[in-house]
């Protein structure tokens, strides 16, 4: 398939729409980032184990780049595909594919079911020119718009600047955003997310100091773009940046621009997966870092969106790549970790939350439903420790209770009945 075959397949949501959450603002919500990278061998994407592989697309125990089994019970024989990995019993371990409409549907339905606002769809910089990348994106893509409208839900577009060379920010990102509102319409879309009166659109990755090679004159191009282009701008425009982006330190890169181009845009989000492992951290991060930054926004009219994480491991991400790493490297204590960020977020002062990720098993960050009993043999994987697998949906929707007041904010966890139903 060419790349002009694949934009010609390219078409607006037409299906049904259920009316749910408040797709009007971003404020009081609870937003997960939705990767939907993954393809399985036999899912009709012909990428084979994607993301789920090692490297040279080897799959089988001892090669594979995720550290979280996602949990299967759920789903259909028509979403299942089989692997070369085994549980304990002898029988075959499943995995899914987000290129299959039921499973991303299917995904929907927990949000909803949990109390969860969103999602934030990842979109690649750099998998929008090859025609099978291009596909997968724009048939995953297809799949959550299925997912939010059925199930009353809302999506933005996120894009992710990693891994692109320069000049290719104004080729590829920009122009697939044209392609984006020509061929699918995705703003005139009933589930998709607005905030101020203006469609949402994310961009990660500018200002990081880990030696991107587009420039941040390419970065404030792309942001004018889509904020001042007549006829793709007039979008509420939100970056993720790096943790440290407002004293440009560490992470960031120590170059006054980056303030620049911040304050063309509307929301701040900056990405702290990994910049705190323990309790007390994420008490200090939330009363230094988190508080000073939304100081900062509120005095520029901007709002600000912190991200949090349910917890981190990605061993076997990094045994593909010929290092080590600790196997839950950053424990998730029974949620703890999760619910004390949110907490602490909200006490300095956030009126929303981003969590990292709905479906991110390669890093371990996973919300979504996954395996206490993931397949045994040469790679190893971490489990939710015997909490019922939907635990880290549940926590997250309580997340957004909080955000709203409607829960009070306790260091304790929510309890929940044995029934799963949340008091």
């Amino acid at each position: 398939m060419t790349r002009e075959e694949v934009i010609d397949r390219m078409q607006p949501y037409n299906g049904e729409h259920v009316k749910g959450v408040d797709t009007d603002t971003l404020i009081g919500k609870v937003m997960c980032g939705y990767q939907g990278w993954f393809a399985a061998e036999g899912d009709g994407s012909s990428r084979g184990w994607f993301h789920y592989a090692a490297q040279q697309g080897r799959f089988e125990p001892g090669y594979c780049t995720f550290d979280l089994w996602p949990d299967m019970a759920d789903m259909d024989e028509d979403e299942k595909y089989p692997t070369p990995f085994v549980h304990a019993d002898g029988s075959t371990a499943f995995l899914f594919s987000p290129y299959n409409r039921k499973t991303v549907v299917r995904h929907f339905d927990w949000m909803e079911r949990h109390g969860i606002d969103g999602v934030f769809l990842q979109r690649f910089g750099v998998a929008v020119k090859e025609p099978r990348r291009l596909n997968h994106r724009n048939v995953v893509t297809s799949n959550v718009q299925a997912g939010a409208n059925l199930h009353g839900r809302t999506w933005a577009m996120m894009y992710d600047l990693s891994g692109l060379k320069p000049g290719a920010i104004k080729k590829w990102v920009m122009e697939d955003w044209k392609l984006l509102i020509d061929r699918m319409k995705i703003r005139e879309d009933q589930a998709y997310l607005r905030h101020e009166g203006k469609p949402m659109v994310a961009v990660w990755g500018m200002g990081f100091s880990d030696g991107r090679k587009y420039s941040l004159e390419e970065c404030e191009q792309l942001v004018r773009f889509l904020k001042e282009d007549p006829e793709y701008g007039g979008n509420t425009v939100m970056l993720g940046l790096p943790t440290h982006w407002r004293t440009l330190t560490r992470d960031a890169v120590a170059d006054r621009k980056l303030h620049a181009i911040v304050r063309l845009a509307d929301i701040v989000s900056p990405w702290m997966v990994g910049r705190y492992k323990n309790l007390g951290q994420v008490r200090t991060h939330a009363k230094t870092t988190v508080a000073a930054d939304i100081e900062w926004c509120s005095k520029n009219g901007m709002a600000y969106l912190p991200v949090a994480f349910p917890g981190f491991s990605w061993q076997n991400l990094k045994k593909s790549r010929g290092s080590a790493a600790e196997l839950g490297e950053i424990p998730r204590r029974g949620g703890e970790f999760l619910w004390a960020q949110g907490l602490a977020f909200a006490e300095a002062g956030a009126k929303m939350l981003y969590v990292a990720m709905f479906d991110e098993v390669d890093e371990g960050t996973a919300i979504f439903k996954c395996s206490n009993n993931p397949p045994v043999g040469k790679s190893s994987f971490l489990t939710y420790e015997g909490l019922p697998s939907d635990h880290y949906l549940w926590l997250t929707g309580k997340l957004g209770s909080l955000l709203r007041g409607e829960i009070p904010g306790n260091k304790k966890l929510p309890v929940r009945d044995t029934t799963g139903v949340s008091k």
